[in-house]
């Protein structure tokens, strides 16, 4: 539910963060049963939506939603005189859920929506003064009307809710407008009457007008009027509201007010009227005093302040509590470590089991799915769908697009929207060939197969139109002949329509790039998440992550099937999961949330090793005699009996 960025933005925030690098002993925790804890690999935060404002006391203070892997779960208080800072846990659970809109509003008091619940922190009461359970969703966008009335409009189903600070009066109108996939309302405004409209996007762009008193919700855009995007919804000055479909539909404004529209054409003039309210991206740096926030940095915990009027700043170190951020692709290097990304923040993480130490960089992109080369450690990128490179007998040097110095080295700077959110990805044995997949663009349907050749460094990239219409890659094996073996999802990009019923499984031809064979092999399958070759023709299986299958490429079906709900329970889950981890001997092992099993490629039975003490989530790698994966920010390992 994140907002797609280009490549070109994250390359810049890439620049920003990779100024900063640490290195640190992990003090490995012995958990009992063989299992090792050895710690958080990346210790801090991220903000989700900060604020330079004044106290009670009139002091400076600067207001952060916190977001670690459990969630948005605290507003951090930092006195900008002095770097003296307190937390505020938030009053209700995250859930895992965390702001992605917020609004400081004109009675100086910080609002937001998320976990279903709507709250409010008074600053110069210095604790949060309301809260209240709302429909399920979080904000996508938050507004205050003309007399102070605070409002939200929520994913995924259009959910709408007012606060009125003056009264306590809070109305949950509920979900307001339905359709058969997640709505991003990313964009809201009152005009002076009263009215509220929002924005929705972005599989088919839509425009809603809510009558305050009744709670009746009118859709604006007629079908034929709506686009593929996000549209644009801003209050003017003049105390009307003003709307379009997308982004290009310049020549068709719309003129809204008392929930009346009116097609204008071209809007001559625009004079937005300016509130403190953005997505998880606010930053308001202004102080009442004139005094400006340059930074807040959470990973170095240091932020400066700049008074204008004499050109000084000033540097406060700071501190907070953090769990860590959750943890996303991970795989053994070639160097004999471990390495993978983390999110929120995009960071970089190296742990060294001979010596117990952790390395930890800012990195460019969310690091979804990773995969050892023979000397290289490859990386597919979320949002932009890149391809990086990473020579651990290098030094690291921060990724800069064009830069050939660069380690990680970007390879492949985007393939979005055909693919934007990576599940899967093949070092081809033959040494040249990277096949990346996964799903499309945010309100798409379908992603693309991106085929890169080391050699030449030549992408390709083939949309859904050319492999499976409305299908998606979720796994992929190199089977005999040159050819691939491909698991297909029918899910959706982020807030996309599901279009197809069943997903399949495909032979794909890299020499002619066209598929051979395709099928639905069982009915039902929302996704084949896993893939591991098996002895012969055989690739072992998972679907929807309990159904275990057996295939024979050859005779093209099914040998084995296993529904392991019952057994095993599901298989691990990320985005770019590693469900199967390989010994360099062969032997093969499977990582379910409930623990670490065997599977016996001959018989085809598994069997359970140890049940883990915490959740498997991420996975997963052998280095050394041990099974290597993540749950929650930690990392942890087992060692394989002997």
């Amino acid at each position: 539910m994140l907002d797609g960025q280009s490549v070109i933005v994250i390359a810049k925030l890439a620049l920003l963060l990779a100024l900063t690098c640490s290195v640190a002993a992990a003090a490995s925790v012995d958990l009992g049963n063989g299992f090792m804890d050895h710690g958080v690999a990346t210790p801090v935060s991220n903000h989700r939506g900060t604020v330079a404002t004044v106290d009670g006391d009139g002091r400076n203070v600067v207001l952060v939603w916190l977001f670690d892997h459990t969630g948005g779960y605290a507003l951090l208080v930092i006195d900008a005189e002095t770097g003296e800072s307190k937390e505020l846990p938030m009053p209700f659970p995250p859930r895992g859920d965390c702001p992605y809109a917020s609004i400081l509003s004109s009675k100086n008091r910080f609002y937001t929506h998320f976990a279903s619940h709507f709250v409010e922190y008074d600053p110069a009461a210095g604790e949060f003064t309301f809260f209240h359970q709302t429909s399920p969703g979080m904000a996508m966008s938050m507004t205050e009307d003309d007399n102070g009335v605070i409002w939200s409009a929520s994913y995924p189903q259009s959910g709408v809710c007012s606060y009125n600070p003056a009264t306590g009066e809070f109305r949950d109108y509920g979900q307001v407008y339905k359709q058969n996939w997640a709505q991003y309302p990313r964009a809201i405004a009152t005009d002076d009457t009263g009215w509220l409209y929002f924005g929705v996007g972005s599989t088919a762009s839509q425009i809603i007008a809510l009558n305050p008193e009744t709670g009746e919700a009118m859709p604006i855009l007629a079908e034929e009027e709506r686009v593929q995007a996000y549209p644009t919804v801003y209050r003017d000055q003049n105390g009307k509201v003003y709307a379009m479909a997308g982004p290009d539909k310049t020549d068709a404004w719309i003129e809204l007010y008392e929930g009346t529209a009116t097609k204008i054409g071209t809007l001559a003039e625009r004079n937005p009227k300016r509130y403190i309210a953005e997505s998880q991206s606010l930053f308001h740096r202004s102080f009442p005093d004139g005094k400006v926030l340059k930074s807040c940095d959470l990973t170095q915990r240091k932020m400066v302040v700049e008074d204008p009027a004499t050109g000084a700043t000033k540097e406060l170190e700071f501190d907070y509590s953090s769990d860590g951020a959750h943890l996303m692709g991970m795989a053994t290097a070639p160097n004999g470590t471990i390495a993978g990304g983390t999110a929120f923040p995009m960071r970089f993480f190296n742990y060294k089991p001979e010596t117990d130490e952790w390395v930890n960089h800012a990195c460019m992109g969310q690091w979804n799915i990773v995969q050892p080369g023979k000397d290289r450690f490859y990386v597919g990128m979320y949002t932009s769908g890149g391809l990086l490179e990473w020579d651990p007998a290098r030094e690291w040097a921060p990724t800069v697009a064009g830069n050939p110095d660069s380690n990680p080295l970007l390879i492949h700077a985007s393939s979005h929207p055909t693919l934007m959110r990576p599940t899967c990805l093949l070092v081809h044995p033959d040494g040249k060939t990277l096949v990346l997949g996964g799903t499309p663009g945010y309100g798409h349907t379908g992603g693309g197969m991106l085929i890169f050749d080391l050699e030449t460094k030549t992408p390709t990239l083939i949309p859904d139109e050319e492999l499976l219409l409305y299908h998606s890659l979720n796994s992929v094996v190199d089977i005999a002949d040159g050819n691939l073996l491909v698991g297909s999802t029918v899910a959706a990009g982020s807030g996309g329509e599901r279009k197809a019923d069943n997903s399949e499984l495909y032979i794909f031809d890299l020499a002619t790039k066209k598929i051979e064979w395709h099928e639905a092999v069982i009915p039902g399958v929302g996704g084949f998440n896993a893939m591991c070759k098996g002895p012969g023709d055989l690739v072992f299986i998972f679907a929807d992550r309990r159904q275990f299958l057996v295939f024979d490429t050859v005779k093209r079906e099914i040998v084995h099937q296993e529904n392991t709900e019952a057994t095993f329970g599901a298989t691990n889950s990320q985005q770019g999961p590693r469900v199967f981890a390989q010994s360099p001997e062969g032997d093969i092992y499977i990582l379910f949330v409930k623990g670490i099993a065997s599977l016996n490629p001959e018989t085809f039975e598994i069997t359970m090793l140890a049940e883990s003490p915490v959740p498997i989530g991420p996975g997963g790698d052998y280095l050394n005699g041990r099974i290597y994966f993540g749950s929650g920010s930690h990392l942890y390992s087992y060692e394989l009996p002997k």
